[in-house]
C-alpha cells in the first residue's frame, strides 16, 4: 500500500511491471525539480511521450504533467543528461522486492544503470555497466556499503518470489514468529499485504509460521504477486493507494493505471514559477513571420553598414594595403603559407607585418587591421578587385532588404481564428476492459483474458445486465450494462473478440443469457477452468453474426480513440477504419490504423489530435490474431 509517507516494495513491483509494459522507450530530457525529485521524459513508439517522476525516498510513477523546472539545471541533472540523453531503455527492473528500481539504458557501446532508492532518505545513483558508481545524488557511507563514486553498488535484501518451494518451506519452519509477521518482515510484504496472503491461503494470521501449510501460503503469495504484476486494479481507499483491491477495503476511486492512481494520490510537486508568467502574449503564425522578417531586415542593414565601412577603410589605406597585397602575392609564389606566417610573426617591428592579424591559406587571404577594422584581403587580387567583392556584398544585402520589405507589405494578417479547445477523455474504470457504447448509448464491456472474464462475472455483472458469449471455445465474456435495442452490436462485439477471429472466420454464432443462468458450479466430476462458466437454461442465439471492428477518432464531446462494431463507431467518430480477419499481427495493425487515420485528417487537425492517437490507445481495440484494414 502506498501511503503519503511512501511506497512499499509490493507497490514498486506493480509500478515496474506497468512501466516495463511501455517498452521500447528512449530517454528524452532529464530534470531535477528540487533536492530529492527528478523527472525523465521518455519517448515511446509513434511519438508517444511519458513523464516519469521520482521523489527519492518516497515514490516513483508516471505523471500527467511535470512541474516547471528551474532555469539553471542542477549539476546532477546535467550529469545524467550528458550520459543518458538519447539512450534506449533496455529494461526496467526492481531489485528483488526491495524499494529499489533500476532503469537500464544503452547508449553507444555502454549500458548504464540508473538506480532509484525509494526507502529511508532515498537516493538516485548512476552506475556503469559493471555497477561501479559514476555519481550518486547523495554521497553516503553506511556500515555495510558505500554509496560514493568509484564504489560498486551493493544489493541487499530478499525476494521470496525467487525461493524454491523447499526454501520457502524452510523460511517458515525456521521462523519463531507468527505467519503474518514472518511474511511482513521476512518476505518484505508489510502488514496489509501479509494479512491478505493469510486470508487468500485460508490460514490464521496469528498461527505460528512453522505450523501453517507452507504450500497454501506460497500459492497465495504467488497469486498476489501475479495480481500485482499482471492483473492490476488500481484504487484509492481510505487507507491509501493500492495496485489491487484487498478484501474489506472500501474503494473511493478506481483508475486504469497504477501511475494515474499515484498521481492523484500524492500532492503535486512545487515547480519554479515563471517570471512574468501569463503576461507575455502568444503570437500568431503571421505575427511570428512578420517578426522574423523585421529581424532579418535589421540584420541586412547591419551587414550593409559593415561592408560600407570596409570599403571606406580600404580607400583610406590604399597605398598600405596595395603594398601588403603585392608583397604577399610575390612571397606566396616561392614560399608556403606556413613559412609566410612564421616570417610575419618574426617581423613584428615592420609596420606592414604588424597590419596582418591572421592568415587564411586555403583562400590565399589575410586579415589586416585598418583603423581598428579587421578586413579580409585576397592577395592574388588587386585592391580594386577586393573592393569590388565588398561592393557585391552590399548590393546583395540591399536586394534582400528590398525583398523583405516587399514581402512584409504583401502580407495580409488574417483574422485570428479561435482555436477549438479539445478535451481529452478521462480514464474510466471500464477502460481497462474491452468496451464500446451501443448506438443508443448503452455500455458494453468484455474481458481481455480469462482473469478479466472471471472478474467481469463476479464483480461487475448485475441483475439487469445481459451475458453474451460467442459459441466457440475461447473468447471475451461480454456484459451488456442495461437494456438496448442494438443487441446485434453486442453480439458482433462478442463474435469479433473471440477465437473465431483468430481462426480467420468471418462469422460466428453468439448466444445471450441472463445473469442468473451463469454459474461457476460444475456437475459432479467436471472442472470449470478460470474464466469459463456454466450457462444453464434457454439461451437467445444470434446465428451467423458477422465479425468486424471499426476503430476511429472521436472529437466531441471529448477526444478519444474508440472501437467496436462499425455501426456503433461510425456515428461517433470523425474518422475511422474497419478491420477484418487477416494477416497482420495486432501491433502492426495498430500502426497501420494510425497511419490510415492520419491520412483521413487535415494536417492542422492531426497536429492537435496526435496526442490522443497513439499505438497504445489503438491497440486496445485490435482483436487478437491477424487483421487487415478493409478498404472503403
Amino acid at each position: 500500500m502506498a501511503t503519503l509517507q511512501g511506497m512499499s516494495g509490493v507497490d514498486l513491483r506493480a509500478l515496474v511491471a506497468e512501466a516495463a509494459d511501455r517498452l521500447p522507450l528512449w530517454v528524452g530530457k532529464i530534470y531535477q525539480f528540487d533536492a530529492k525529485t527528478l523527472g525523465i521524459r521518455l519517448n515511446g513508439e509513434d511519438r508517444a511521450k511519458y513523464l516519469f517522476l521520482v521523489e527519492t525516498g518516497r515514490r516513483a510513477h508516471f505523471i500527467a504533467e511535470f512541474p516547471e523546472p528551474p532555469k539553471h539545471p542542477p549539476g546532477f541533472a546535467m550529469l545524467l543528461r550528458k550520459h543518458l540523453d538519447g539512450g534506449r531503455v533496455l529494461g526496467i527492473r526492481q531489485l528483488g522486492i526491495e524499494r529499489t528500481m533500476s532503469i537500464d539504458i544503452g547508449k553507444r557501446d555502454t549500458t548504464y544503470h540508473l538506480i532509484f532508492e525509494v526507502f529511508d532518505e532515498g537516493n538516485a545513483i548512476l552506475c556503469n555497466e559493471d555497477y561501479t558508481i559514476i555519481k550518486p545524488l547523495w554521497h553516503h557511507r553506511f556500515k555495510d556499503r558505500d554509496v560514493v563514486p568509484g564504489a560498486v553498488y551493493a544489493f541487499s535484501g530478499t525476494d521470496c518470489s525467487a525461493l524454491s518451494p523447499d526454501e520457502f518451506r524452510g523460511l517458515l519452519a525456521d521462523s519463531d514468529r507468527d505467519i503474518v509477521r514472518t511474511l511482513a518482515v521476512g518476505c518484505m510484504l508489510g502488514g496489509a499485504y501479509a494479512e491478505e496472503v493469510c486470508r487468500m491461503a485460508g490460514v490464521d494470521k496469528s498461527a505460528a509460521a512453522a505450523d501453517v501449510d507452507a504450500e497454501a501460503v506460497r500459492d497465495a503469495f504467488d497469486r498476489l504477486m501475479a495480481d500485482v504484476g499482471q492483473r492490476r486494479d488500481p484504487v484509492i481507499t481510505s487507507s491509501g493507494c493500492w495496485p489491487v483491491v484487498l478484501a474489506g477495503d472500501e474503494v473511493r476511486e478506481r483508475f486504469e493505471t497504477f501511475s494515474e492512481a499515484l498521481d492523484a494520490f500524492y500532492p503535486k510537486v512545487e515547480g519554479e514559477k515563471k517570471e512574468g508568467s501569463g503576461t507575455k502574449p502568444r503570437l500568431s503564425r503571421e505575427e511570428v513571420i512578420r517578426q522574423r522578417q523585421a529581424d532579418a531586415i535589421r540584420g541586412f542593414e547591419k551587414k550593409i553598414k559593415r561592408y560600407e565601412r570596409v570599403v571606406e577603410v580600404l580607400y583610406e589605406n590604399y597605398p598600405a594595403v596595395t603594398g601588403v597585397i603585392e608583397a604577399l602575392d610575390a612571397a606566396s609564389r616561392i614560399r608556403s603559407w606556413q613559412e609566410i606566417e612564421e616570417i610575419l610573426k618574426a617581423n613584428r617591428d615592420n609596420a606592414a607585418a604588424r597590419m596582418v592579424r591572421a592568415v587564411h591559406p586555403a583562400e590565399a587571404a589575410v586579415e589586416v587591421d585598418l583603423s581598428g577594422e579587421r578586413v579580409k584581403v585576397f592577395v592574388h587580387e588587386t585592391i580594386e578587385q577586393n573592393i569590388g567583392r565588398y561592393y557585391d556584398q552590399i548590393k546583395k544585402f540591399k536586394k534582400k532588404k528590398t525583398g523583405a520589405h516587399a514581402a512584409m507589405e504583401r502580407m495580409i494578417t488574417p483574422k485570428p481564428r479561435q482555436k477549438e479547445r479539445l478535451v481529452l477523455q478521462k480514464k474510466r474504470w471500464y477502460h481497462r476492459f474491452r468496451w464500446f457504447m451501443t448506438s443508443d448509448g448503452v455500455l458494453v464491456i468484455g474481458g481481455r483474458d480469462a482473469s478479466q472474464n472471471e472478474e467481469l462475472v463476479k464483480k461487475y455483472m448485475e441483475g439487469g445486465d445481459l451475458f453474451i458469449h460467442a459459441d466457440v471455445h475461447g473468447g471475451s465474456v461480454v456484459i451488456v450494462k442495461g437494456a438496448t435495442e442494438h443487441l446485434d452490436e453486442a453480439a458482433a462485439f462478442a463474435a469479433s473478440y473471440s477465437n473465431a477471429w483468430k481462426a480467420g472466420h468471418f462469422s460466428a454464432d453468439v448466444y445471450a443469457a441472463r445473469p442468473d443462468q451463469v454459474s461457476k458450479t460444475a456437475e459432479s466430476g467436471e472442472y470449470v477452468a478460470r474464466g469459463s462458466f456454466i450457462v444453464r437454461g434457454e439461451r437467445q442465439y444470434f446465428r451467423n453474426t458477422p465479425v468486424g471492428v471499426a476503430i476511429g477518432l472521436q472529437v466531441a464531446p471529448v477526444v478519444a480513440v474508440i472501437g467496436g462494431p462499425p455501426s456503433a463507431v461510425t456515428g461517433r467518430a470523425k474518422a475511422w477504419v474497419t478491420l477484418q480477419p487477416g494477416q497482420y499481427e495486432p501491433n502492426d495493425t495498430a500502426r497501420k490504423v494510425i497511419r490510415a487515420l492520419r491520412e483521413k485528417l487535415p494536417e492542422d487537425e492531426w497536429k492537435g489530435l496526435k496526442g490522443a492517437l497513439n499505438t497504445e490507445a489503438v491497440a486496445a481495440f485490435v482483436p487478437p490474431g491477424g487483421s487487415d484494414i478493409v478498404e472503403p
